[in-house]
């Protein structure tokens, strides 16, 4: 498809922090830019301050003649009204991942891909060529402490990507330099096991061409199953680790996510004092470990977008790396039934962490409740230290008045950040 010739493109479920920045490429692009979702938001408010036409509603009267293109979110039914209406008026459609690949595969692209840690590995990797006068364009899922935003434009040859592995969706990207920061089983809504999602990345490597790199910790058994007779030249990241290097984003995984960007940077002939210097003065992303202000009591509160057992391992430990000696209270959203259920014990072991955690109901998204798995019975097995929120609100007047010995974390992918924004509000 002539991506030029396009004139209006419509995305569906615009909301989405992907599908934000996709719309500001075409944006930018000079495109008219029109997006539905379930309802307004931050994200959308500002989509529309930028000239985007936003519909709160979604309906197949948003559907207009005049559409060349529409783009729509892999969380969309195929059964979706707009999707049935577009593809009744033969209008071209794609998912974002399609969408994006059309606009950075000409690109010399860096993709970072992973189970934990892209997000930030990838707004690492803007900043530093941002820093370094390379000017990329990119996309992250997220927005980037220093610009406020989940989009850049540039006018260099090079586009840094965050590539998810939900669906295979990476697969329509094809990468010059391939970051994995790791492998988990993850997304076992979709994928059977671990093997499964092996089998995803491996095909992911193999796009990478014979010239390019991929980036990666070459000691991790799972990931040596993924680079197994790639074509691209195999750099370790691990040999780029810094544990001296004072950075602003406390913890062992950051140090790992500097690593691959530092390793990342290196193959484009970066200096190592541009990308140490970037690296040390790199202020975080949206929802990862974002200090969001302090309670009433004077309690400290950071949001976090972490919804894994491993993420949640890391960022407790960030925590008590910068507070050893302060009460951790965490509140947490588990994320879909089948990844509660799938990795219940893992929750188990990683809630438990927290000297306090407070639970709120299991965030749906996309699926119904199979299993039967609940927040209760997680907080049943993580003993005295568990307790249950029946709604955001309880949620909020259990933590309101904590004190300043204590430090509150409010972590999940669902709605659980409006508690940490109102706590703070109302300081």
């Amino acid at each position: 498809m002539n991506l030029e010739a396009l004139k209006k493109i419509h995305f569906i479920g615009i909301g989405g922090i992907g599908m934000s920045g996709l719309a500001r490429h075409f944006l930018a692009e000079g495109k008219q830019v029109s997006g539905s979702d379930r309802e307004p938001s931050p994200i959308t408010d500002a989509l529309e301050k930028e000239g985007v036409i936003f519909f709160a509603q979604q309906s197949a009267s948003n559907i207009s003649e005049d559409i060349d293109f529409v783009v729509y979110t892999e969380a969309m039914s195929q059964d979706h009204e707009e999707l049935v209406t577009a593809r009744a008026k033969g209008i071209p459609m794609v998912n974002y991942f399609e969408a994006l690949g059309m606009v950075a595969n000409s690109y010399y692209m860096i993709a970072v891909a992973g189970t934990h840690g892209k997000t930030t590995t990838t707004a690492m990797l803007i900043d530093i060529f941002e820093d370094a006068g390379l000017d990329p364009s990119a996309v992250v899922g997220s927005l980037r402490s220093r610009t406020g935003k989940n989009y850049r434009r540039g006018k260099s040859k090079y586009f840094i990507v965050e590539a998810c592995e939900y669906k295979r969706d990476f697969l329509s990207l094809e990468p010059d330099i391939l970051v994995i920061t790791n492998i988990e089983a993850e997304h076992l809504d979709y994928y059977k096991d671990l093997d499964d999602v092996v089998s995803a990345f491996a095909e992911f490597a193999q796009k990478v061409p014979e010239e390019g790199f991929i980036i990666c910790n070459g000691k991790d058994t799972t990931v040596k199953k993924v680079i197994e007779g790639v074509k691209g030249k195999v750099i370790d990241y691990t040999k780029s680790l810094d544990l001296l290097m004072p950075m602003k984003q406390p913890g062992q995984h950051n140090r790992m996510n500097a690593a691959a960007a530092t390793a990342a940077a290196a193959q484009c002939g970066l200096s190592k004092e541009v990308v140490s210097t970037s690296l040390q003065n790199f202020a975080g992303t949206w929802r990862r470990f974002e200090h969001k202000g302090a309670t009433e009591g004077g309690a400290e509160v950071y949001g976090d977008y972490g919804h894994h057992p491993t993420e949640i391992t890391a960022t407790l430990q960030g925590a008590r790396e910068l507070y050893p000696d302060k009460k951790i209270v965490l509140v947490f959203q588990p994320h879909t039934y089948s990844r509660t259920h799938a990795l219940f014990d893992d929750f188990v072991t990683a809630l438990g962490k927290a000297n306090e955690v407070i639970l709120l109901p299991i965030y749906a998204a996309r699926e119904t409740n199979e299993s039967g798995v609940s927040s209760e019975q997680l907080a049943d097995k993580i003993g005295a230290s568990a307790s249950i929120a029946t709604s955001l609100a309880d949620a909020t007047e259990k933590v309101l008045l904590l004190r300043e010995d204590a430090v509150l974390l409010v972590m999940g992918a669902g709605d659980v950040y409006k508690i940490s924004e109102d706590i703070t509000e109302k300081k």
